[in-house]
């Protein structure tokens, strides 16, 4: 294999260059630089310091005339220059010299024809053997010529100085699209690299004609192909990571005219309250090889996944072959089910509802979920949230682009749209429990193997979703929300409440919806 030195890499120094090191090893130097413990299943954990979510205000593209007028530019993509960004560039090069680095070189895009090489240069080994999971791992054939379309530098112990750097604080995501080049600074949360991998991909992508997803997608032994969207936290890996059916990606896949593929070679779990008898497919992933993060470990090496002391955002990292009924490579056909998900704080969305067309193509650009605790920083109880696409973080474009590619792609392949709410039904979140996982994993089974197409629904007259009056496995009384709530009053209001919500977003986002879209959404 071609060796690296830090010259190769633009930076100045003698320091030793890791390229590629296999998992032991990349184990071993994390271990020995003491940057976390092995658990008593082996599993790599490690501590991220202040930063246990992602740190949107801390996110910046650079603002360039070849990019301008492609990017929507506003709170969530928001500009810096680029001499702002050569600068702090070259002053993390320098903090960097004659540091160990370790380099991993791995692919996005389990579809060779859009396939995107990306070099993840990382300051810690446990952050290098993270992507080193997380991304599609090239085989040494692969290696022998590889150059990257995409590199990333992360550097957590390099702090920006907001009032000489232009940022907002020590912690700078930073996206030169033009120049191909991201930079992560002042950050060990992992799920920033991934991100910012997903971030690229979502600009590329549409280029191409390809949509992307936030989503998790799984393929029947018929090879029925199922995709669910949903933000951090509603579901996506857990209702996924399904032993009926493979695993194709827990989190992030594009669409083009043959079906789905994976961009990534790993999975991203949520761990919080993790128990092998509920997802006993992710539990058995975490073992050597995997990475926990802001786990607290006892004096055993024992990982206490019911404690959410540093964070209720802890995180479990591992390549998808320790999924034991993966698709390798992550390739299935068109989805003949779409699946949002949603964790309605409200309490009033049914746990499971039909979209028709104008439906869907509304609750999409919509992306309503309740955030919770701990996906971002900041955010200790759930709070409601609109994000186009379910993941309008990443998603550089603006939202009527991917809206008409995804309504384009309903209306090829005929895909059947349903709205399952895996948050609270019956209340309010703090006042009733959040809905059973057996129940939700039994609509969604119905809903996939078309179990659901035949039964009779309901108009929810708010809303404006169909909700199935019957559904297997399934008590009848728990599928339209004003059922459980005790107070009829107080789901109306609610109810009401949430729906004027929906209008207020929609009109400040997408005033020029068209009418049959808006028509298909809540009534405030």
């Amino acid at each position: 294999m071609e060796m690296l030195s830090a010259i190769d890499l633009g930076i100045a120094g003698n320091g030793h260059v890791y390229r590629n090191l296999p998992v032991p090893e990349l184990v071993e130097k994390a271990l020995a630089r003491g940057e976390g413990k092995l658990t008593d299943t082996g599993a790599l954990a490690i501590i991220t310091g202040k930063y246990t979510g992602r740190s949107p205000k801390d996110k910046f593209i650079v603002d360039t005339p070849a990019v301008h007028d492609e990017i929507h530019w506003g709170k969530i993509n928001v500009p810096i220059s680029k001499d702002r960004f050569d600068a702090i560039r070259a002053k993390m090069l320098a903090y960097l010299q004659n540091r160990e680095l370790f380099v991993f070189d791995g692919f996005a895009g389990a579809d060779p024809s859009v396939t995107q090489r990306f070099r993840i240069v990382n300051e810690f080994a446990s952050q290098n053997l993270f992507m080193h999971q997380l991304l599609i791992r090239p085989t040494e054939e692969q290696l022998k010529d590889f150059t990257p379309d995409y590199t990333m530098i992360c550097a957590p112990g390099f702090q920006c100085v907001p009032e000489i750097d232009g940022v907002h604080s020590e912690c700078a995501i930073l996206l030169d699209l033009e120049a191909r080049e991201v930079l992560i600074a002042g950050n060990q949360y992992s799920g920033e690299m991934k991100k910012s991998v997903f971030t690229v991909m979502n600009y590329i992508l549409p280029k191409m004609g390809i949509l992307p997803l936030h989503c998790s997608a799984n393929m029947g032994k018929d090879g029925s192909t199922a995709v669910f969207l949903g933000l951090s936290g509603t579901g996506k890996t857990t209702l996924s990571a399904d032993p009926a059916r493979s695993l194709i990606g827990d989190d992030e896949h594009g669409w083009t005219k043959d079906g789905v593929f994976n961009m990534e070679g790993g999975c991203y779990a949520k761990c919080i309250d993790l128990k092998r008898e509920s997802e006993p497919e992710i539990y058995d992933a975490i073992r050597f090889g995997a990475m926990l993060e802001n786990v607290v470990i006892d004096d055993q090496d024992h990982p206490h996944y019911e404690d959410g002391s540093l964070t209720e955002n802890t995180r479990a990292g591992y390549p998808i072959e320790f999924i034991d009924n993966a698709v390798i490579p992550g390739v299935g056909g068109n989805p003949s089910t779409v699946v949002f998900l949603t964790a309605d704080a409200f309490g009033v969305l049914p746990p499971i509802s039909r979209l028709n067309r104008n439906a869907a193509a509304y609750y999409y650009v919509s992306g309503y979920t309740s955030k919770l605790a701990g996906t971002e920083r900041g955010i200790t109880e759930p709070v409601t949230t609109f994000s186009s696409m379910f993941g309008e973080p990443f998603f550089p474009m603006r939202p009527s682009l991917y809206a008409e590619m995804f309504v384009r792609k309903l209306e090829e392949t005929g895909a059947q749209v349903f709205l399952v709410n895996t948050g609270w039904c019956g209340g309010h979140a703090g006042d009733v429990p959040r809905m059973k996982l057996r129940y939700t994993r039994a609509m969604v089974e119905a809903a996939i193997s078309g179990e659901l197409n035949d039964v009779e629904y309901e108009r929810d007259p708010i809303f404006g979703v169909d909700i199935p009056k019957s559904c297997p496995n399934v008590p009848d009384e728990i599928l339209d929300p004003r059922n459980l709530w005790k107070d009829k009053a107080a789901y109306e209001a609610s109810a009401k409440k949430l729906a004027r919500e929906f209008v207020a977003n929609m009109e400040e986002k997408e005033p020029e919806l068209p009418e049959a879209i808006k028509a298909a959404g809540p009534k405030a």
